[in-house]
């Protein structure tokens, strides 16, 4: 289940389903572009903006771990829900096993035995997320869904995480739940038969996360100490022992046990010596580190890895540079990738769990102009068999490619990034361009399909995606040197001076340069707006931070084991010095600054970032008579799941972009999303400013 083990250390990541539901290339006639980027050249058709936002009608597949039944979740009357099928059916026999009728399940995995259906959900963006779990048998029989569906965490207010699913014992997983104290999480055993519960460990020492061994025993546990260091700790009954520690400015954590138990994979860039980050073998019992693997370009950090779910063993190591780059670690694992790179076209790949036997297993090919195909690859005989493409209506061959690109930083550090420009176009000048700052901060862009990306490209502006000082990936030096840099620092100049390095080469028209970003890159979009007036003629910021005082203070409180690296990184809003450098870095302060017109798009139940924080900059430029719009989802948190309040955002997005930077915009909007993108819109004189 791709739920986290341990938290992620303060991310700014936006929640975003981005899918397709089936359409085609607009009939419409867009509206024309004052300036079209396509003069003299042919311009591609204007797509269907439900083709890139629609929920897709099939995604996230798994097998069964016997491999004779399909999961996969599409739309259930609307709202995306878990199906099954045989895996020898058509689509059309599956029958749903889950049935939200409000909110998408976010995630979803077979049990172990593959006799439950394990999914978590929150309620309306919340992050309160319970675990359910689903009898599929009786699911498909006459007792029908809700008598086959437990609710295994039924508390209202309480965050459930699983840290585990072990093999030895598939009826039960290991996970987390705060509801002693909504700051830590208490580890349990839960039976997902009956609902029981057996508490394994209170956590009263400020532990971040928890980690099992491949048995299901809890092992180690990971904490964040005064100065923000990362702590590995082994469970000595009572006690909690260090056993491996690195400061905040380094990376550490544990990514899977050995099988013999008493080694685990570990990944750091522990040591003055040591820049990019590592995969070692951690020794429990000496506290000794072994280097597996780095990358062999030394260019950029451990990635991931790929295990054997049959054997445990390690089958390859995962780099990505411009490119992702797949490194076998045994000889038969070579030859499998082998015949898949030769049978596919270039692209990302992604191998997924294969069945019990070994036999079967799911493969991913994904490009930046193809959303991806899904085949089931039978690994004894080197047979794959197409099972889906991922967007089977999206007109691929009208998408844009994504290039990597490199650009010198005023202080002279090169920073690397992505553009990708509107197709039919081979020499760009000139043209509308839209910034794309990522969210996080501390994540990366990659190559790849984007729907924002191919959207944006199709309504003719170049899509820059800088990854700015600040961004994981490229070592803890570039990492670091965007410590306390938000905003006045290094990590908007990189932004900025990529910016100018397209109007320097005669790419970007300067009167022409829209930034739209979420999360921290909605942060980065007031920043933009405010502290470099003069660059932008429109920003779009979604669930962005406005102002640092604030956020820091709002943050939910199952961050607070992890608190002390968002201080350390961004700052702390108690120490004088910080809380005047914090001020001056926080858009809001700097209102009176931003001249160009801004959208802002918001859900009302965000955790990581409240409400408050774009209420403070709506209400801000509007009395000071700045240009501002405002969307307020009621029914979302950090970022848009539900896809009538996506459509309704990106009609927004589109009409705000295409009035300020002349792109093309598609004039046709159905009802209902007409309808939502109305309730979504708040009258900017309403709206009010909360006490600090």
């Amino acid at each position: 289940m791709k739920w986290l083990k341990y938290v992620a250390i303060g991310l700014l990541i936006p929640l975003m389903v981005i899918g397709l539901s089936p359409r085609g290339v607009s009939q419409d006639t867009p509206v024309p572009a004052a300036d079209s980027p396509w003069d003299g050249e042919t311009a591609p058709p204007l797509i269907e903006r439900e083709l890139f936002f629609s929920d897709p009608q099939i995604a996230n597949s798994q097998l069964s771990p016997e491999g004779d039944w399909l999961a996969f979740q599409r739309p259930l009357d609307g709202v995306m829900n878990v199906w099954v099928k045989g895996l020898d059916d058509d689509f059309d026999a599956a029958q749903p096993i889950t049935a939200d009728t409000q909110s998408p399940i976010l995630d979803y995995a077979w049990s172990r035995d593959g006799q439950s259906m394990l999914y978590i959900q929150d309620r309306d963006g919340d992050e309160n997320f319970r675990i359910y779990a689903v009898d599929p048998a009786a699911a498909l029989a006459e007792a029908g869904l809700e008598a086959a569906t437990l609710d295994l965490t039924p508390f209202d207010g309480v965050q459930a995480r699983i840290y585990a699913r072990p093999k030895q014992t598939p009826n039960q997983i290991i996970v987390g739940l705060n509801d002693r104290d909504p700051a830590l999480h208490d580890v349990y055993r839960l039976d997902i038969t009956t609902g029981e519960r057996q508490l394994l460990k209170q956590n009263d020492q400020n532990v971040a996360g928890w980690v099992t061994d491949l048995e299901g025993n809890l092992r180690l546990a990971v904490r964040e100490t005064g100065d923000g260091s990362t702590e590995i700790l082994t469970i000595q009954g009572d006690n909690l022992e260090p056993v491996y520690t690195c400061t905040f400015e380094e990376t550490c954590y544990p990514l899977r046990f050995q099988p013999e138990g008493d080694r685990v994979y570990l990944v750091s860039n522990r040591g003055d010596d040591v820049d990019l980050s590592q995969l070692l073998v951690l020794d429990l019992t000496t506290g000794e580190t072994t280097l597996v693997d780095q990358d062999p370009e030394q260019a950029v950090d451990f990635g991931s890895a790929i295990f054997s779910e049959t054997t445990d063993e390690l089958l390859a190591t995962v780099y990505t540079g411009d490119r992702q780059r797949i490194y076998p670690q045994t000889d038969a694992f070579a030859q499998e990738l082998e015949t898949l790179q030769a049978a596919l076209p270039e692209g990302n790949l992604s191998l997924r769990p294969e069945t019990d036997d070994g036999r079967l297993r799911l493969v991913v090919n994904q490009r930046d102009v193809d959303p991806g195909t899904v085949y089931l690859f039978h690994r004894d005989t080197g047979e794959l068999a197409k099972l889906y493409d991922s967007r089977p209506d999206l007109p691929t061959e009208h998408l844009a490619p994504m290039e990597p690109i490199r650009y010198t930083a005023r202080d002279g550090v090169e920073i690397p990034g992505y553009i990708t420009v509107p197709l039919g176009i081979d020499s760009p000048r000139n043209l509308p361009t839209v910034v794309l700052p990522h969210g996080g901060p501390w994540v990366r862009d990659t190559w790849g399909y984007r729907g924002q990306v191919q959207f944006l490209a199709n309504r003719g502006y170049v899509v820059f995606q800088p990854n700015f000082r600040g961004s994981s990936g490229f070592g803890k030096a570039f990492l670091n040197a965007g410590n306390r840099q938000w905003g006045t620092g290094v990590m908007q100049h990189d932004i900025t001076d990529g910016v100018q390095f397209l109007i320097d080469q005669g790419i970007a028209d300067p009167d022409r340069i829209g930034i739209y970003g979420a999360s921290y890159g909605g942060y980065a979009t007031l920043a933009g707006l405010a502290f470099t007036p003069d660059l932008y003629a429109a920003g779009v910021s979604m669930v962005g931070p406005s102002n640092l005082l604030t956020f820091i203070n709002s943050v939910p409180p199952y961050w607070g084991p992890v608190r002390q690296i968002l201080l350390q990184r961004v700052g702390d809003p108690n120490d004088p010095a910080d809380r005047d450098r914090l001020k001056a870095q926080s858009p809001l302060f700097s209102a009176d600054q931003i001249r160009a017109p801004l959208l802002v798009i918001q859900g009302a139940n965000d955790p990581r970032v409240v409400q408050a924080e774009s209420d403070q900059i709506v209400a801000k430029l509007r009395d000071l008579g700045r240009q501002i719009e405002y969307l307020v989802a009621p029914d979302e948190g950090h970022g848009l799941v539900q896809e009538t309040n996506r459509l309704a955002a990106i009609v927004a997005l589109e009409q705000f972009l295409g009035q300020h930077l002349n792109g093309r915009v598609q004039d046709s909007i159905s009802p209902e999303v007409a309808a939502r993108l109305e309730m979504l819109t708040v009258d900017v004189d309403s709206v009010t400013v909360p006490e600090a």
